[in-house]
């Protein structure tokens, strides 16, 4: 058993920034308006359900498929490296079609189980103990459940400019992680 609290830490500040779930305060907040109730414990558990699952099966899922972890984490760091952009830069890149309700989807997938997220769970099992990160992501998974159910009032606490500032910051750091991401895995590709 590798349980590590720095391992949980790094890797629970990595899915924080990526998961976003503080700057998404406005999309959730604008879904809440559009369809009424979100219902917060079911988006919660289905998106560390889908995350834990694609943890453990996502590598054998890429073998499957003929690609090996190294170029699925390089991948995987452009990915992070253009979410940051996103995030430090104000722009989107990746557009999603328009949700038709608030349910399952769009908040725990791909809101918060996205694209990034997987992607991200499997550059992490690269790197880190399986175990610290199911801790991490049940770690992020209750911090996503207290912010879906009191979205608004983060949103009126923090304010558009204070939620732009934590959005730019986390950017910043998913920035550095991408690169170190990136960093330790493009070795593996020419070995």
């Amino acid at each position: 058993m590798g349980l590590d609290f720095k391992e949980i830490i790094t890797v629970g500040m990595v899915l924080f920034a990526v998961i976003d779930i503080v700057g998404t305060v406005p999309i959730i907040v604008d879904l809440r308006k559009k369809h009424g109730h979100i219902e917060s414990e079911k988006a919660s558990l289905v998106a560390g359900i889908i995350m834990i699952v694609f943890l453990f099966i996502g590598e054998e899922f890429l073998r499957l498929i003929g690609i090996d972890v190294h170029s699925f984490a390089v991948a995987g760091s452009f990915v992070l490296f253009f979410l940051a952009l996103e995030m430090i830069l104000g722009i989107r890149i990746y557009r999603d079609e328009e949700a038709s309700s608030a349910s399952i989807v769009p908040i725990a997938f791909p809101l918060i189980a996205g694209a990034g997220t997987m992607t991200t769970l499997l550059s992490l099992r690269s790197q880190y103990h399986a175990e610290n990160i199911v801790i991490a992501i049940v770690l992020n998974i209750i911090l996503v459940y207290v912010v879906l159910k009191s979205s608004s009032k983060i949103e009126k606490m923090l304010g558009k400019t204070g939620l732009g500032v934590v959005r730019k910051a986390f950017g910043v750091v998913l920035l550095a992680i991408a690169v170190k991401l990136f960093a330790a895995n493009v070795k593996g590709l020419f070995v």
